[in-house]
């Protein structure tokens, strides 16, 4: 654990008596893969971290807020969105000699390494389970029409896709042509 990082906090402020509490305000840079497949927080994007540390019997708890910028492929149209993502998180960091400690697997409560405490898995987890699996550019997106392709936000109102059975494909072929034609040339013609 660097003590210098922006998501490492120190606790001697604190003491340990239960009752006393610290707030503090944090920019950090994201770090990498902080987010899914199609949706996500860019590496190196500032982070903006607002937590309060309350010491209680067992550790410390801190309890706060990230607001991150996230970057996304929209899932219905495929469109590249910007947005911003503001995530609470809640979390106990046990004493080292807590009956927390004692009683739990390592991997199950976050643990104070000497008198620090570090943020960033907390804040990873906070941000990665809030991305939605399926983002999208907006919560009205239309989509891709299935005929052209093209995003059906920016298709006029009355675009249409004639569908044609294809049992008729062959007929419209040989016969198709002769539809454009309009009746009075037809009559025209015959007089």
């Amino acid at each position: 654990m660097n003590p210098r990082s922006p998501f490492v906090l120190d606790t001697r402020e604190l003491g340990r008596r239960p009752g006393l509490k610290r707030d503090y305000h944090r920019d950090a840079e994201a770090p990498a893969q902080l987010g899914l497949d199609m949706i996500g927080v860019p590496q190196g994007a500032l982070l903006d971290i607002n937590v309060r540390l309350e010491s209680v019997t067992e550790g410390v708890l801190a309890t706060g807020t990230v607001t991150a910028p996230v970057e996304g492929e929209c899932g219905r149209c495929l469109s590249h969105f910007t947005d911003t993502s503001e995530v609470e998180f809640v979390e106990l960091f046990a004493y080292p000699n807590s009956i927390t400690v004692e009683t739990t697997d390592e991997d199950e409560v976050a643990r104070l390494e000497g008198d620090y405490l570090d943020l960033e898995p907390v804040v990873r987890d906070a941000v990665v389970l809030s991305l939605p699996l399926t983002p999208l550019c907006g919560p009205d997106c239309g989509g891709l029409c299935p005929e052209c392709g093209e995003r059906i936000d920016d298709l006029p109102a009355d675009h249409t896709h004639t569908q044609l059975d294809p049992r008729w494909a062959a007929l419209a072929e040989r016969f198709g042509a002769q539809e454009s034609e309009s009746p009075d040339s037809t009559t025209q013609s015959q007089e």
